[in-house]
Formats: C-alpha cells, sequence, structure tokens
C-alpha cells in the first residue's frame, strides 16, 4: 500500500489557486477528491448542503495538507439516483453506463433487477445485466430462464464466471463510466478485483483516508482502469423509484414504446380496460407477461408511496 501521507497531498500549484478534479468516494460530507495531477484531497463541500456523488467533477480549495473545500460542481450529464419515500439518494454522477449483477446462487430479485433498470432507462443511461457464477453448471439454467423476460426486452445479458472469465464483461465496459449495481451475495467485489486489479489497495487507501473502513462500505467507490471508469455500489436489498411519476415508469420499460398511445383511452392504465394496446402485445407474444407483471407491481407501489406523503 502507498503511503497515504504521499498520496494525501496538496496538488501542485499554489495553495490559493482553485484545483479541479473528480469525487472518487464518499462519507457523509466527506469527499475524497482525486485531483488532475493524481492527488488526493479530503474535502468537505461549503455549506450545509451536500448534494454531491462520485463522479462529480468539482472545483476544490485547498485549505491544508491534504484537505480542501468543495466550492463548486461542474454540470451533470447524467444523475444516478434511488428515491423512498422522503429521501432521495444520488448513487452517481456522469454515468454512461448501469451494469447489474445476478447470480446463478444466491437467488436474485428481478423486480430490483427492473427497478434499476427503470432508473437508468429514465436516465438515457446505457443497460446490461451480468449473470455470474455460471460455473455453478447445476443451477445456471434456472437462473438464466429467469432473466428471459429482460433479453426479450431487448437488455443484453452477459452469462460469466468472476473466477474464470472476465473478458466478455471488460470489452463491455470499455470507454464507459459504469455503474456497478447488485444485491449482496451476487459476488460483485470478486467481479470488480478480476476488472480491476489495483481495486483492493485504492479501497484500503480511501479507508485510510476516511479514517474508518466500515464508514467506506456503505458508499459508491469510483476505479478508473485505463478507458475503463468503475463505480462500485455496495450490496442493495430495495431500490425505490419514489422521484418518478407513474408515466417515467411506463415509458421506462423499452418494449412498451412501440405500443404507447394506441389504446383505446388515452387515460389506460393497461390492466382490463378494453382496447388496451400493452395487453394486446402481451397477448401476441410481444411483451413477456412477467414484464407486464413487474411493471403493475412497481406502478402500484410508487403511486401507493406518493398517495402517503
Amino acid at each position: 500500500m502507498a503511503n497515504p501521507a504521499a498520496l494525501l497531498r496538496v496538488p501542485l500549484g499554489s495553495a490559493l489557486e482553485p484545483i479541479c478534479g473528480e469525487i472518487i468516494a464518499a462519507y457523509g460530507r466527506q469527499y475524497l477528491v482525486e485531483c488532475a495531477d493524481g492527488g488526493l484531497l479530503l474535502c468537505v463541500p461549503r455549506g450545509k448542503k451536500s448534494l454531491l456523488a462520485c463522479g462529480d467533477r468539482v472545483s476544490v480549495a485547498p485549505t491544508g495538507p491534504g484537505q480542501g473545500v468543495i466550492d463548486d460542481a461542474a454540470p451533470r450529464a447524467t444523475e444516478f439516483f434511488r428515491s423512498a419515500a422522503h429521501r432521495t439518494k444520488l448513487i452517481a454522477a456522469n454515468a454512461t453506463q448501469v451494469a447489474v449483477i445476478c447470480a446463478t446462487d444466491p437467488s436474485f430479485s428481478d423486480e430490483l433487477v427492473t427497478r434499476v433498470l427503470v432508473a437508468a432507462q429514465h436516465q438515457g443511461l446505457k443497460a446490461l445485466i451480468v449473470l455470474n457464477k455460471s460455473d455453478l453448471a447445476d443451477k445456471l439454467d434456472t437462473a438464466h430462464a429467469r432473466l428471459a423476460p429482460f433479453e426479450q426486452a431487448g437488455y443484453p445479458v452477459i452469462v460469466m464466471s468472476a473466477t474464470r472469465d472476465t473478458g466478455p464483461l471488460a470489452r463491455a465496459l470499455e470507454g464507459e463510466v459504469t455503474v456497478l449495481v447488485g444485491q449482496s451475495g451476487m459476488g460483485k467485489s470478486t467481479l470488480l478485483n478480476a476488472l480491476v486489479p489495483e481495486a483492493n489497495r485504492a479501497t484500503r487507501e480511501i479507508s485510510t483516508f476516511l479514517a474508518s473502513g466500515r464508514h467506506t462500505t456503505s458508499h459508491a467507490r469510483l476505479y478508473r482502469s485505463d478507458d475503463t471508469a468503475i463505480i462500485d455500489c455496495p450490496g442493495l436489498q430495495e431500490f425505490g423509484l419514489a422521484h418518478l411519476a407513474w408515466s417515467d415508469i411506463e415509458a421506462a420499460f423499452p418494449e412498451f414504446s412501440a405500443h404507447l398511445g394506441l389504446c383505446r383511452f388515452p387515460d389506460c392504465r393497461h390492466r382490463s380496460e378494453p382496447g388496451c394496446a400493452l395487453h394486446a402485445a402481451c397477448a401476441e407474444g410481444r411483451i413477456h407477461p412477467r414484464r407486464m407483471e413487474l411493471f403493475h407491481r412497481i406502478a402500484a407501489a410508487e403511486r401507493a408511496g406518493a398517495a402517503s406523503r
């Protein structure tokens, strides 16, 4: 591990000059900023509110050796959110792609996968699904079959084993800023370490800078390797979409797009209404019934949450 004192330094230039950098780790109101010359600064935002995330490009005013204050953030190309009834969490800024990590074992929630994909689609991010632990051959067919509705909807599914060959996924990540999202136990840490060999060292350094390893495990971290950037998120068991309206969720199912606006009634909710174009497409096999079921479950849950607020 590199000497933290050597890495946690004021970058080149006058201590009074603003410094541009990128947030690579966060905990509460503390942010680790990687500067253009490779130096690292542990920073706090100016003011009381903190609406920053990994991937944000910021302007920092150094305040002492290895420390600074974030004065400003550049406009974001994208924002990747999850939200509960009274709280919105910005997971990553300026990402271009989301990769949802599933596994043959333990079982994964296809509803959580759908929720992540809806959030990505709403932001115009590319998305793919990774089925990890393909070496568990006796469980592979069952797990892969559960992803058939997503493949029919047009999402790429990469079947692989992080302990054997990450080549197919590595190629899909080239040139992208990818957010890795998945439930606990999907093998995401093993996958990350195979894709970015320096990830373990970088995580230890970040833990040192933030003074507590247990803190950094609950927040996203950004790693770079050649032309690939990965924002690793902690394992999730839920993914709220309270920031999205019903129409946003409807529009975020890509296989629905060819049929929206064709229902007999303009306010069709795609349940039992006569002349529903989505139900007709589902009956004809153009929309997978499981995707319709997931759409209704998610839309109903978010509408119920909105009504209670």
